[in-house]
């Protein structure tokens, strides 16, 4: 059994965790080996993803502490590991969907992201969500595209202009 100290630790460890992230994914890992677990802590943490395995009572006292977080508490039902991280929010659920497509595990239970609550159900509007460097390459994109419109249209007229000044010279120059 944990001492009460243990537990208020891990609650600190939770908060600071917390306040660290813009978003936040919940699992049921139960009946996950092992070995797909270590595969799925070193595949976030390489997208600098957090992932930590707390009672479920000590993840709602954190969540209670910190302000500005709603999460519906009823949805963390059975053995729970929370995921954080505060780049790239969308790269948690792109991963989790590639390890539930591949192991039917870890249990998705939910998200909040963006202060947004998605349901276990959700993971594959998650993982198809474009990331924000995606999105902001999009918007760039549309942008250069009329620029580009723009100079290829000045530089036919320009193009133009010039041909129809060499055929007036030609022609006054007496060379047709």
């Amino acid at each position: 059994m944990i001492t009460k100290q243990r537990k208020e630790e891990i609650v600190a460890e939770l908060i600071e965790q917390i306040k660290g992230a813009n978003s936040f994914y919940f699992v049921d890992y139960k009946s996950m080996p092992v070995k797909q677990m270590e595969n799925l802590r070193n595949r976030l943490k390489e997208k600098d993803t957090k992932m930590r395995v707390a009672k479920n009572t000590l993840i709602a006292r954190a969540f209670n502490e910190v302000e500005g977080i709603d999460l519906p508490f009823e949805k963390l039902q059975g053995m729970t590991a929370i995921i954080t991280n505060s780049d790239d929010i969308l790269a948690p659920a792109k991963i989790l969907k590639e390890v539930v497509d591949k192991n039917k595990m870890p249990e998705f239970k939910g998200a909040v992201v963006e202060g947004q609550f998605f349901d276990g159900s959700q993971l594959k509007v998650l993982s198809e969500m474009p990331s924000k460097p995606e999105i902001i390459a999009s918007i760039l994109g549309s942008l250069d595209a009329p620029i580009s419109g723009i100079v290829g249209s000045i530089n036919a007229v320009m193009r133009d202009l010039a041909s129809v000044i060499e055929v007036v010279a030609k022609k006054q120059a007496g060379v047709e």
